[in-house]
C-alpha cells in the first residue's frame, strides 16, 4: 500500500474572502479515486486530475458546488 501526504483545500465561496480551508494529513492508500470517492459519498461530484513533473497527483473536484482542490504527494 502506498502511502501519500494529503492537501486539502476549500475554496471559499465568499468574493471578498481569498482564503480557504487547508487540511494536510497522511493516508495509505492503492486507490485514490475509491478514496476520494468515500470522502465524497452522497456528493454530486466532478473532477479533473492532473499529475505535476514531481509526480503529485492533484485532483480538482467540484462537490455539491463547493470548488476543492485535493493533491497527493507518495511519501
Amino acid at each position: 500500500m502506498k502511502c501519500y501526504e494529503t492537501v486539502w483545500e476549500i475554496y471559499n465561496k465568499c468574493s471578498n474572502n481569498q482564503m480557504r480551508d487547508i487540511f494536510i494529513e497522511e493516508i495509505e492508500t492503492d486507490d485514490i479515486e475509491g478514496f476520494l470517492h468515500r470522502k465524497f459519498k452522497g456528493k454530486e461530484v466532478s473532477y479533473d486530475k492532473s499529475v505535476l513533473e514531481d509526480g503529485t497527483i492533484v485532483y480538482d473536484i467540484v462537490a455539491s458546488g463547493i470548488k476543492q482542490r485535493y493533491s497527493f504527494t507518495e511519501i
